[in-house]
């Protein structure tokens, strides 16, 4: 859906609805100080509430992410080219690994790729696309003579292409995906004559590395799917390349990140395919690609194919972990700044929020609830992502601050300790939180000083500090960007 195409009465819809989250996300969150005044006492079932609501998520996500990482170690001891070698037509696979890439370092395209060689499915199935950006200039190409020298032989095809800046299109990795996927659909199936219902495609961010059995696991699960042209597979992305290099509030934030993927893994009915994941290159060709006039590529792209499915769309998870870099750069100072602006990047896909409504209230012939809980979920969440922080951190000390009257009642009076036995009580779930962290984490490298491999349990004190500059902070920001217009620009997260 490109905004040029529509209405001059849809282009104001669209708007109006962009407007619709920041403007929410505001009041939920100044509620508590004007309410305080006015309506005290529905204040305090507003605080108690959202505690209430924490408490029920800490506890989901820790129940959760212990067995999601259960299965993923299990399934890591899984032999599943064995078990996709069971299918006569395993051998018709072939696996298309797009990687957009802007500025990636050398050393990062490389790892990535070797991860890609590391693979146990045949790798003469595999047809891997670097899609540079015509933009980065010579040191684009130095880095593509680079990678063919060493990477040409090992694929059934290594390909590599230079997305120009085209109008219309907004930077990133969405419309350079699409570029590249539709060149290495015409180089497998229109030119070396593949059959396109064996041919899955992977859109694999630059810095993130596959598990050896990925397209092992994937292949047997895309064989024994019979609805596989209405999937998207996700495995567990985990933000631990560069773990034991960040500073404390970047460590924690990207630990605690971690685990929650990993946790989202066993919730199908609100799972959507997050940074890098797979579908049917069918499905791709059908809903035309991914959209080349917008930001966040991932939520976009489930929600086109949802609708376009009339809601047969579902995620399929791989309990396998696809291993990603933190942001991160050369100062403590700068990689805050670097994570805050990637956490910021991926709140503004609350701009999406606008496209599935405007897709719920358009597409028809599809059930209703379905359609509904499903751009609930979505909406809900992203509106809370900014409000939650401090609705949970600061509201219970509001009413009693403000209001000296409310102060004198019981409920007043009460309101803080309630507040504080509530969230409590969520210190249990952290505590699981904390050891599947400990478990999945890679071992700290030679030379950590001891205090750091001390330290590293009791980090996560610091949560309500990371909380507000990597969560609250971030998302606010990005929903009143959408809300005032001032549209985001893509911004490559920096490699070091």
């Amino acid at each position: 859906m490109h905004k040029d195409s529509l209405s001059s009465k849809d282009k104001k819809l669209i708007r109006a609805l962009e407007i619709l989250p920041g403007a929410i996300s505001w009041s939920l969150i100044i509620f508590p100080i004007w309410g305080s005044l006015v309506v005290p006492v529905a204040v305090a079932y507003y605080i108690i509430a959202f505690d209430i609501y924490w408490l029920y998520r800490s506890f989901w996500t820790a129940a959760l992410s212990l067995l999601s990482y259960y299965r993923i170690k299990a399934s890591q001891q899984f032999d599943w080219l064995g078990e996709a070698r069971s299918f006569l037509e395993w051998d018709k696979v072939k696996h298309i690994v797009i990687i957009p890439t802007f500025q990636e370092p050398l050393y990062i395209l490389e790892r990535t790729l070797n991860g890609l060689a590391k693979q146990t499915f045949p790798l003469k199935n595999l047809t891997v696309m670097v899609s540079f950006e015509t933009r980065e200039g010579e040191a684009a190409r130095t880095k593509a003579r680079a990678l063919k020298q060493k990477f040409a032989h090992i694929f059934g095809n290594f390909l590599i292409t230079y997305h120009p800046d085209l109008a219309g299109e907004v930077k990133g990795k969405s419309s350079n995906t699409a570029w590249a996927a539709r060149l290495a659909k015409q180089a497998l199936v229109d030119q070396q004559g593949a059959d396109i219902d064996y041919i899955t495609i992977t859109s694999n961010d630059a810095d993130a590395v596959l598990h050896p059995q990925y397209f092992s696991y994937l292949t047997f699960k895309f064989l024994d799917d019979p609805h596989r042209y209405q999937r998207i597979w996700q495995s567990a992305i985990q933000f631990y390349n560069n773990i034991w290099r960040l500073p404390l509030l970047s460590r924690a934030y990207n630990r605690v990140s971690s685990v929650i993927q990993t946790s989202v893994l066993l919730r199908k009915d609100r799972m959507i395919n997050f940074s890098t994941y797979s579908l049917s290159l069918k499905l791709v060709v059908t809903i035309d690609y991914w959209d080349t006039d917008v930001i966040p590529e991932d939520y976009r792209m489930f929600f086109k194919a949802y609708f376009a499915t009339r809601g047969k769309l579902e995620v399929e998870p791989i309990f396998l972990p696809s291993w990603c870099d933190a942001a991160e750069s050369t100062t403590w100072w700068k990689t805050t700044i670097n994570q805050y602006e990637q956490v910021k990047r991926w709140a503004w896909g609350v701009s999406d929020d606008a496209y599935v409504i405007y897709k719920w209230l358009k597409v028809k012939h599809m059930p209703f609830w379905e359609k509904s809980i499903r751009a609930f979920y979505v909406i809900k969440d992203h509106i809370l992502w900014p409000v939650t922080w401090f609705a949970i951190t600061l509201g219970a000390n509001i009413p009693p601050l403000l209001n000296q009257d409310f102060n004198r009642t019981i409920i007043g009076r009460t309101l803080p300790q309630v507040s504080s036995a509530i969230l409590t009580l969520s210190l249990v779930a952290l505590l699981a939180i904390i050891f599947v962290d400990w478990q999945q984490k890679p071992k700290a490298p030679v030379g950590t000083s001891w205090l750091r491999r001390f330290l590293s349990p009791f980090e996560f004190v610091l949560l309500p500090v990371v909380g507000f500059l990597f969560t609250a902070l971030p998302g606010l920001d990005a929903h009143t960007r959408l809300m005032l217009g001032r549209y985001l620009e893509y911004r490559v997260t920096e490699k070091v």
